[in-house]
C-alpha cells in the first residue's frame, strides 16, 4: 500500500478541488484501487463506493449486466473495461468511474491472457482505456501493479489527457 496512497493522495486532491466524485469496479486487483483511495483521510469527499467484480454473479448482481450486455466482448479486454467503467458510472451516477480487469497470476486466465495481464478504463468527462502487461506471475505484485496503474490511468484523465 505503501506505493499506492501517493497515488491516490493526488487522485483526492484532484477531485476534492473540482468538488467530483468517483467509483471504482475492480477484479484483479481484489480492492487494492478502493482501499488505497479510502486510506486518504475525508474519502468521503469524493469516494463513492467501490466493488470488487470478480465472478459472473457478481458483475450481473451488483452492475447489473447480463450475458446480452457482452455479446461479443469478453473479460480482462478493453470493451468489457470500458463496459464496467460506463455502466458503474450511470448506476451510481459518479463524475468519474474507474474499471479493471485482468489475470493476477500465478497462471493466465481462461480466455488465454497471460499472468500480469490488465485493462484499465476510465468513464467520465475523459475517456481513456489502457492494457497492461507486466509480464511477471506474482500475484501479489501483478495486484500491487494493476491498482498503481488505474490510479495512474485516472491521474492522466483527470488532468485533461
Amino acid at each position: 500500500m505503501n506505493t499506492l496512497i501517493p497515488l491516490a493522495r493526488g487522485v483526492a486532491e484532484r477531485l476534492r478541488a473540482r468538488a467530483q466524485n468517483l467509483a471504482v469496479a475492480e477484479s484483479s486487483a481484489g480492492g487494492l484501487i478502493s482501499a488505497s483511495l479510502l486510506a486518504i483521510p475525508g474519502a468521503s469527499d469524493y469516494f463513492l463506493g467501490g466493488a470488487v467484480i470478480y465472478t459472473v454473479q457478481a458483475r450481473g448482481g451488483l452492475l447489473g449486466l447480463e450475458a446480452s450486455d457482452l455479446e461479443g466482448i469478453r473479460s480482462a479486454s478493453e470493451p468489457y473495461a470500458a463496459l464496467l467503467a460506463g455502466r458503474l458510472r450511470q448506476r451510481l451516477g459518479a463524475d468519474w468511474a474507474l474499471a479493471e480487469s485482468g489475470a493476477s497470476g500465478p497462471t493466465g486466465n481462461r480466455y488465454g491472457d497471460a499472468p500480469g495481464h490488465a485493462v484499465l478504463a476510465v468513464a467520465g468527462p475523459v475517456e481513456r482505456v489502457q492494457t497492461l502487461e507486466t509480464g511477471r506471475d506474482g500475484r501479489e505484485d501483478n495486484m500491487r501493479a494493476f491498482a498503481a496503474a488505474a490510479l495512474t490511468l485516472l491521474t492522466q484523465c483527470l488532468d485533461g489527457g
